[in-house]
This record gives C-alpha cells, sequence and structure tokens, in this order.
C-alpha cells in the first residue's frame, strides 16, 4: 500500500510540475511575441534573427527556459552542462540555444577557467520587457500584488534559493520581514498557491531577528521583491556576504 501511495504522489508531483512549466511557458510564449512586435528597432539582419528567435520560443522550451533562468534574476549566471544536468537536455542542444541567445546579444558570457559563464545581458534595450514577463511567468508579480502588497508593517520581500536562480522548481522561499499577521499571511498565501500552481515556503522575521541573523542568508541567492525605501533595516547584500 504504500508503495501504491509513494508512486501516486510521485505521478501527481511530475504532473504538478507540468501544469506549472506549460502554465509559464504559454504565457511567456504569448508575451515574446507580442514584445518582439511592439519594441524591436535594429537593422535588417538583427532583426530577423530576432524574429527567428522569439518565433521559436513556440517550439523551443528550452529556449524559453534559459531565458526564464537566467532573466528573473540578472545577478546570477549558469554554464553550459549545468543548464543540461538542470533541464535533462543534450549539451549540444543547449550549446544552440546560447549560441542563439548571445548572438542577439540577449545573454553576456564570461569565461571563468575552463568554462563559459552566461547570463543576462542588462545593457540590452529588450531587458526590462523580457525580466518583466519572466516575473509574470514563475508568478512573482502574483506574489507581490496578492500577498507582499496587502501585509501591514512589512519591511523588507524576498526570495531566495531556487527562484533567486531562476529555478522553477515549484517551491518558493519566500522571506518577509516585519511585522505581520500570521494568520492574515497563511490565508494569502493559501490562495496565491492555487493561483500560480506552486508552493510556497514563509520565513517570517522581525527587524531585528533578521539582523542578528547572517549566517541563514551567507552565500545564499536572493532577489529582491520588494522594499520600504524608509526602512533602516539590513540589506539583503549586506546579510548575504
Amino acid at each position: 500500500m504504500s508503495g501504491y501511495k509513494n508512486t501516486e504522489n510521485l505521478t501527481k508531483t511530475r504532473y504538478q510540475a507540468s501544469l506549472r512549466l506549460a502554465i509559464g511557458l504559454t504565457i511567456f510564449y504569448s508575451m515574446s511575441i507580442v514584445l518582439f512586435y511592439r519594441t524591436i528597432q535594429c537593422n535588417r539582419r538583427l532583426k530577423c534573427l530576432m524574429l527567428n528567435l522569439f518565433k521559436g520560443l513556440i517550439t523551443s522550451k528550452v529556449r524559453a527556459r534559459i531565458l526564464m533562468r537566467l532573466f528573473l534574476n540578472p545577478d546570477q549566471n549558469a554554464y553550459l552542462r549545468e543548464l543540461a544536468k538542470e533541464f535533462d537536455v543534450s549539451p549540444s542542444q543547449i550549446k544552440e540555444e546560447l549560441d542563439n541567445l548571445s548572438e542577439v546579444g540577449l545573454l553576456s558570457k564570461e569565461k571563468g577557467g575552463r568554462q563559459i559563464n552566461y547570463s543576462a545581458n542588462t545593457r540590452h534595450s529588450l531587458f526590462p520587457e523580457l525580466h518583466s514577463m519572466v516575473k509574470k511567468a514563475m508568478g512573482m508579480d502574483r506574489i507581490l500584488d496578492s500577498i507582499v502588497r496587502r501585509l501591514g508593517n512589512l519591511e523588507q520581500a524576498f526570495v531566495m534559493d531556487d527562484y533567486a536562480e531562476g529555478k522553477d522548481s515549484g517551491l518558493i522561499d519566500l522571506v518577509l520581514i516585519g511585522e505581520i499577521d500570521r494568520d492574515n499571511l497563511d490565508d494569502l498565501v493559501a490562495k496565491t498557491e492555487r493561483y500560480i500552481q506552486r508552493k510556497i515556503r514563509t520565513l517570517v522575521m522581525t527587524e531585528n531577528d533578521f539582523s542578528n541573523s547572517e549566517g541563514i542568508f551567507r552565500n545564499r541567492p536572493m532577489l529582491v521583491l520588494w522594499r520600504d525605501c524608509d526602512s533602516n533595516n539590513i540589506s539583503i547584500n549586506d546579510a548575504g556576504e
């Protein structure tokens, strides 16, 4: 009986992961085509390359996933074999997509030892739009609108670990700093989880607790969703170093 339940849970987990990816990619595909026709201004050759790239998102899930992986948090980077292992595809397929994205200037690359690290090119004219699209596809905008902006005395909100690296694992680690009504938070989280088809794990801390907990956040990827400009609290960059 336990073996049957484990198989059933595994099937359910895989289905949920596929559903999350399908929802995210559907949003991303449709917005990518709109973005191309709204913003592209370049020479004929580059325009042709960009058009083929965005049209290719409809058939290339790998290309879309690379953009989602690198454009959610532009402070993060990844190398070829890392992405191949993460997406469970061949290195040659990843290389082809990285080359295409680099050729049109959407990705920057930097050699580090024996490998090349790729990251989002924040100087590209399309970066703001792509960054915004990825945030929507990954559910970050919904978290901001449905949870963060509805809480009371909030000082900071950020995600860490998988989603701070652009990895759509299905479990979002959300850190909230401030004096927060836990019952209200739990209700908002439950509603948001159903909408974005992802699990949200929250860590609530006071400003003082956060300032004294540097060890928890050191060397862990973080992505700020919201910060109170009038707050005197420590920044996550200080905590993460």
